[in-house]
């Protein structure tokens, strides 16, 4: 069965590929058949993805690649082809692993929607373009897949095109992501006219082994920052994050797919990718490019954590704390920690994917509320919900021992205090792992504890249907923490083609006690502030902010995301539409009119060249003919044929010459 998947691995992205195409001829009305096809396309993804994953445990280091020609041009062949390697293999469990459970969730949350088979067609679309992405064995592929990847997320970001929030939010995604899709390709240019090879690993030529390394040079760092632009946009990265929290207007399940399994991973999973581009001429693990990475990530990590605490958007909320995360773990990359970064990014899409489906759980049970002072209250009226999202709570904020987040989060700031460059990226982590329990304790507070508000007073707990992958999540975020304690680090050796050893010592270290300290400080800070937010309160207005009462600005310049957007909206976009008003004026009142000008020009020689035309060749020609005619016609009388005349003529002809003779002498 491996050599058979080994061989047919473009089948995990063709089945739902081809669900996808059935899915779209099917009648608007056929939600059974519609909702049956693109879950038995995911399971069946999922099997061939488990069975790939066996592949690559026969082997250490195991790697298999397949080649293929796609088109010559001269004596030129651009070949593409699949990858399955420990990275790919386990992107490919937790895609389709994922991807099911949203896929099931859906069935419960979208029944009432009128463009229901609409939206499993596009779900299965999107799952198809993440994971051909995944096997790519070529830059050229990935890329290709990598823009299937943004064309389905504005499909479904955009889903609710009715809505006008939905359009613009769709829009400022796709454009977004294009500005950064622009550097990746121009790095990918660059690469291959370097090296003239886009495949990974090619025999010993590829463009990530030894051979299309050396040919790249100094030029790596450009390379690597240009193909960094790439992952930027697509995993939110400052400054190109503002259209991931836009991301919330399209229902619930494509947020959950967007910043757990699919889209935003593909940024981090490309940079762990090309590490070796990265990485080239390094010094004690430091270039410039893994540089940027790391003050990028921090960048993003620390602002997006501080956002996230003044919003009021369930799903705000969590969209945020994805940017936060996606920094945490381009950091990690960044500082040479690949392992950790791809164990956090796994990690992040089991218990990201719970919050996001248990937020939407929330909004089902709330009648479609997504404001989190208008809900409280909710632990009892939805127990399994509020059960599922209090794991998926902490193994975001980063509690260990028993949940995967906290042991993934712990090895990115072991890696990150080790970074020779500097220690301050490391210390600005530890203030995330704060905000990040702190505003994940705020969320929480606010719905399932206090006194029940006006959008808790009917709710009701969800379907089975949408409950069992909760539950299904949830299990995943405790279980896989067994693969990721220091005392069996078994993931992390898998990726890193390390022997994996036992030792219950290690779970014993001072790291992570600190840890244990920061979330707790930041949990007991988050109860501290909140435990009575929904409490009248003689001083404090009810349903107040405590954090808004106390620095009223403070909190107005968070809620309104640090004015970022508005920087954007009076900077570039002033500038390309005062861009766009002079090309306008421009086209109207300077070209039009020197289009015009000419025109006029060309019209007064087009006058002048048929005045002269007609009037004089044309008349010159007519007369000339005129007078031919009638020479003519006195050379035709002259003819006449009588001797006589002809005689007569040449004794006037002789005449006239003896004259002339005569008068000479």
């Amino acid at each position: 069965m491996s050599r058979w998947i080994i061989d047919h691995l473009w089948l995990i992205p063709a089945v739902p590929f081809a669900a996808s195409l059935v899915i779209l001829s099917l009648p608007n009305g056929r939600h059974k058949s519609a909702a049956l096809l693109a879950v038995a396309g995911q399971i069946a993804a999922l099997v061939m993805s488990f069975f790939a994953f066996l592949a690559t445990l026969q082997v250490s280091g195991f790697r298999a690649v397949q080649n293929f020609t796609w088109f010559t041009f001269g004596d030129h062949a651009l070949r593409l082809g699949w990858l399955l390697d420990p990275l790919a293999a386990v992107m490919l469990i937790m895609i389709t692993l994922v991807g099911l459970c949203i896929f099931v969730f859906s069935i419960g949350y979208m029944a009432g929607d009128k463009n229901f088979v609409r939206f499993f067609a596009y779900l299965s679309f999107f799952s198809g373009a993440m994971l051909g992405l995944v096997i790519s064995n070529s830059l050229l592929l990935l890329f290709i897949c990598w823009e299937l990847v943004g064309l389905a997320s504005y499909l479904l970001i955009g889903f609710w095109i009715e809505r006008p929030s939905a359009a613009a939010a769709a829009k400022k995604a796709f454009i977004t992501t294009r500005i950064g899709d622009l550097g990746f390709f121009l790095g990918l240019l660059w690469l291959y006219g370097r090296s003239g090879n886009l495949l990974f690993y090619d025999g010993g030529n590829g463009c990530l082994e030894s051979a299309g390394l050396a040919m790249l040079g100094a030029s790596a760092v450009s390379v690597a920052l240009l193909i960094f632009c790439g992952a930027v946009g697509k995993s939110g990265q400052f400054p190109l994050h503002v259209w991931l929290p836009d991301a919330m207007e399209g229902p619930t399940p494509v947020s959950a797919l967007i910043h757990a399994a699919t889209m935003v991973a593909a940024g981090v999973f490309l940079v762990a990718r090309v590490y070796p581009i990265f990485s080239l001429g390094a010094i004690d693990g430091v270039t410039s490019s893994l540089t940027v990475v790391v003050w990028i990530g921090v960048i993003t990590a620390l602002m997006a954590a501080l956002i996230a605490i003044a919003q009021a958007d369930i799903k705000r909320i969590l969209a945020y704390s994805t940017v936060s995360q996606l920094g945490l773990m381009m950091v990690s990359l960044g500082v040479g920690g690949v392992a950790a970064g791809m164990m956090h990014l796994l990690a992040h899409g089991f218990f990201k994917a719970l919050l996001f489906l248990g937020a939407g759980s929330v909004i089902h049970g709330c009648h479609g509320e997504q404001d989190i002072r208008k809900m409280g209250g909710l632990r009892r009226l939805m127990p399994v919900t509020f059960s599922t999202y209090a794991i998926g709570m902490m193994a975001l904020s980063g509690v260990p021992l028993f949940f995967s987040g906290g042991w993934t989060k712990e090895e990115i700031l072991h890696v990150t205090a080790d970074w020779p460059a500097s220690r301050l990226p490391y210390y600005f982590l530890l203030a995330g792992v704060v905000l990040t329990a702190l505003y994940m304790t705020r969320q929480i507070i606010y719905v399932f504890f206090g006194d029940r508000r006006a959008a808790s007073q009917h709710a009701h707990e969800s379907p089975r249907v949408m409950t069992m992958p909760l539950i299904v999540l949830a299990s995943c975020a405790i279980l896989f923490s067994v693969v990721l304690t220091p005392a069996w680090p078994w993931l992390h050796h898998y990726l890193t083609d390390e022997p994996a050893h036992f030792e219950f010592a290690r779970l014993i270290q001072p790291t992570l006690f600190l840890s244990l300290v920061l979330v707790g400080a930041g949990v007991a800070l988050g109860i501290g502030m909140y435990r009575k937010a929904g409490a009248q309160d003689r001083q404090r207005p009810a349903d107040t902010d405590p954090l808004e009462f106390a620095q009223p600005q403070l909190f107005r310049f968070l809620e309104n995301k640090m004015w970022i957007d508005e920087l954007y909206a009076r900077t570039v976009i002033a500038f390309s539409c005062l861009s766009a008003r002079l090309s306008d004026w421009m086209d109207r009142h300077f070209w039009d009119r020197l289009v015009r000008g000419f025109g006029a020009v060309g019209r007064l020689f087009g006058t002048f060249a048929t005045t002269v035309d007609e009037r004089g060749i044309n008349a010159g020609v007519d007369e000339t003919t005129v007078g031919t005619r009638g020479l003519g016609r006195l050379m035709s009388a002259a003819h006449s044929g009588q001797i006589q005349t002809y005689l007569g003529v040449i004794a006037i002809g002789v005449l006239a010459l003896l004259l002339f003779y005569a008068w000479l002498a």
